[in-house]
Formats: C-alpha cells, structure tokens, sequence
C-alpha cells in the first residue's frame, strides 16, 4: 500500500510518500512543493494544485493523509495554510484517492508515541521508522512524511472499523 501524506503550506507544502510491505514501511520519494512570497496568492496556489498533481500522477500513490489546519494565533497565516490545504484536498480527491486526515497530535502519537513530542523527536523517529541514513529535508518533508506514517499504522484500522 502506497500513502502520500501532505504538510500543507503556501510557501512550503511537504509531502513524502511511503510504502507497506509486509508490515514494513519504506521511503519512496519525499520533498517540498515551494512558492516564492512575491508571488500573488491565486498563482501560488496554481502552483502548489500543478506541483502535487504532477507527484501524483508520477508515483501513483493509494491513499492519502493530510494534516488538519493547526489554528494558532495569527489568523492570516491560518487562513493562507487553510487555502493551500483546500487546493492539496481538491488535487486528492481529483486524483480519486481515500483520504484521511489527522490533527498534529493524532500523528506525534502515532509516530513518537507521546502527542506532545517536539519537531527533532519527531523527525528522528520518522528517520528511524524508515530506517535513512539521516533525517529527511526540508522540515516540511519529514512532517508530511510523518504524516504518511501516521496513515499506514492507523489506516487499516479505521479501514476495519468503517467496515
């Protein structure tokens, strides 16, 4: 089973894909889909549509996840990730993918273990999991990475359970 998970951002959406073999987890492909800041918000988010759209067709992926919008303090940031995460849900779901999507906790709990753990724990833990050399870059890739993780050990569970 092949899952895509998604960080979504305007100027960083990571993504990292991962495939389940006999219960172990290997790496296919991660990085960052990436919009300059001088660019008006509709062309970044043509950007972002054509850049994933693309990785989908390329590597094909079964499934996907995606993080649930964190909702911090400055409401402008949140409403930029917000349409940035609408345009990954629109290029998924054109893709006909299942998708499920989890909120930051649910994927630290899922990956470390404790859903409080820190940004390094998390990406050593993802570096571990998918048994690299070294933790994956940018940040924003080993987030969606983890996010991906996060799928493959819950998915078949609420696959089950929807059953």
């Amino acid at each position: 089973m092949r899952t895509i998970g998604i960080d979504p951002g305007t100027a960083i959406m990571g993504w990292g894909i991962v495939e389940s073999q006999q219960g172990q987890l290997q790496l296919v492909a991660a990085g960052a889909l990436t919009t300059p800041a001088h660019m008006a918000q509709p062309e970044r988010l043509l950007r972002l549509y054509e850049g994933l759209s693309a990785l989908l067709a390329q590597h094909r992926p079964d499934n996907a996840a995606i993080e649930e919008l964190f909702f911090g303090k400055n409401v402008n940031t949140a409403l930029s990730v917000g349409q940035a995460r609408g345009v990954a849900l629109l290029a998924l779901v054109q893709a006909g993918l299942p998708i499920q999507e989890y909120k930051p906790t649910v994927v630290k709990q899922a990956v470390a273990g404790y859903g409080g753990a820190d940004k390094r724990q998390m990406q050593e833990m993802v570096r571990v999991t998918l048994n690299l050399a070294r933790v994956p870059k940018p940040d924003d890739a080993a987030d969606a990475l983890a996010v991906a993780i996060c799928h493959a050990y819950t998915g078949p569970i609420l696959r089950r359970m929807a059953e």
